[in-house]
């Protein structure tokens, strides 16, 4: 890894540094090494939540496997499986596949597979030792896995009504545990499913309940085996996976999937972590901040900030003004400042009682960190007077 001209945010037009030698040097970045548009990952608040993710889980007798697809960058697999966590959760094979060359040694895959190409790969690394699991929701699925020849070992996925992927009714799940069950080298591991997606508390107990109950016809049927995973929770509701599912973990392995919670976030997540409404289990705190500089105020009320939709998320979400860092002047609260439109490489920021002038930085927190890591290939990570302390690295 090397950073260099290719590094967006990096200022590095002919030198090649590691992301050691820049660890280092611990540059502000407001010294000249860097320019904007800058994300950053706040590293005291990273480590926050993280041994917070740990400690909640231990108190309520959950394993954790974090949805490494929010970040997909190593240090920080690495840092929250130090921390405990009992594997990592991923998207696709290709993530999969990642994760398998940083050496993480239990990977959830929460999709159904059905391409072979991927699924003869899943195969030859599980029967090399690794511990991976993925999804079924249909025969279909089954059957796709099964003609690899295994080793394979799969989780029936239970959903919901207008949801995503998932088995809609107790009946087919039972049809699709027993066609597993009669794959030859394909094992049933356990059940799962996704509750981020529903509206309100109700639908996501109903929801949860619902999986009790497929765990209990699963095994009456004698289909699961002796300790099976039972596997929920998106960064949203993972206290009513605690609560709904809790009575079954001494006959279950409870696997919580929460991604975004390692770096949070200033918009969605901070309005529906669980944090909200079980305030003394928590707190987060958002980790993620993007640098911006104003590059014209052509009219009253309106500036342009160069920052777009290629560097920040905006689908949970537009980006939230934080701070104003003016040329030569004490950093000030952007009162008065708020995002109204993005374009592709422009922010257009509606100005109302503030002043910002034209190369003001401003600092922006986002919503859905999620979209956040894929724009950028390079990130600081900085301590609190936003000095680099290491570099992060993705992998989409």
């Amino acid at each position: 890894m090397t950073i260099d001209w290719r590094s967006k945010g990096f200022w590095s037009p002919d030198a090649s540094r590691s992301p050691e030698q820049v660890a280092a040097e611990r540059p502000s970045i407001f010294g000249g090494g860097f320019t904007w548009p800058l994300l950053v990952v706040r590293e005291s608040a990273v480590r926050a939540n993280i041994a917070t993710m740990a400690a909640y889980c231990q108190r309520h007798g959950l394993e954790f496997a974090p949805h490494a697809k929010t970040t997909m960058a190593p240090g920080l697999f690495e840092a929250q499986l130090r921390a405990g966590a009992w594997g990592l959760t991923v998207a696709t094979p290709n993530q999969a596949l990642v994760l398998r060359r940083f050496g993480v040694e239990r990977v959830l895959i929460a999709n159904e597979i059905l391409d072979p190409t991927a699924l003869r790969w899943l195969a030859a690394e599980s029967a090399a030792g690794w511990e991976v699991y993925f999804q079924v929701d249909s025969v279909a699925g089954v059957t796709a896995a099964a003609e690899t020849g295994g080793p394979l070992r799969v989780l029936v996925e239970l959903g919901h009504l207008d949801g995503r992927t998932g088995i809609r009714h107790l009946d087919e799940l039972e049809e699709v545990a027993r066609a597993v069950d009669a794959a030859p080298g394909v094992e049933l591991a356990g059940l799962t499913g996704y509750e981020g997606q529903l509206p309100d508390q109700a639908g996501v107990d109903e929801f949860l309940d619902r999986m009790v109950a497929a765990f209990e016809l699963l095994d009456k049927q004698d289909l699961l085996p002796p300790q099976p995973i039972l596997s929920a929770g998106g960064s949203a509701w993972f206290d009513r996976v605690a609560d709904r599912l809790g009575d079954l973990r001494t006959r279950a392995r409870l696997v919580l999937r929460s991604g975004a919670t390692v770096t949070h976030d200033d918009g969605f997540y901070r309005e529906h972590t669980p944090f909200v409404r079980v305030a003394d289990e928590g707190p987060l705190t958002a980790a993620l901040e993007i640098w911006a500089q104003v590059l014209s105020a052509p009219e009253p009320g309106l500036a342009i900030v160069g920052m777009g939709k290629r560097d920040t998320p905006f689908d949970e979400g537009l980006p939230i003004p934080l701070e104003i860092r003016a040329s030569g002047g004490p950093a000030r609260a952007a009162d008065g400042l708020r995002v109204s439109k993005l374009n592709d490489h422009h922010a257009y920021l509606a100005v109302d009682g503030a002043e910002v002038a034209p190369g003001d930085l401003i600092r922006f927190g986002i919503s859905h960190p999620c979209t956040a890591f894929d724009k950028w290939r390079d990130i600081p990570v900085v301590d609190e007077e936003r000095q680099v302390v290491d570099v992060l690295h993705t992998y989409f």
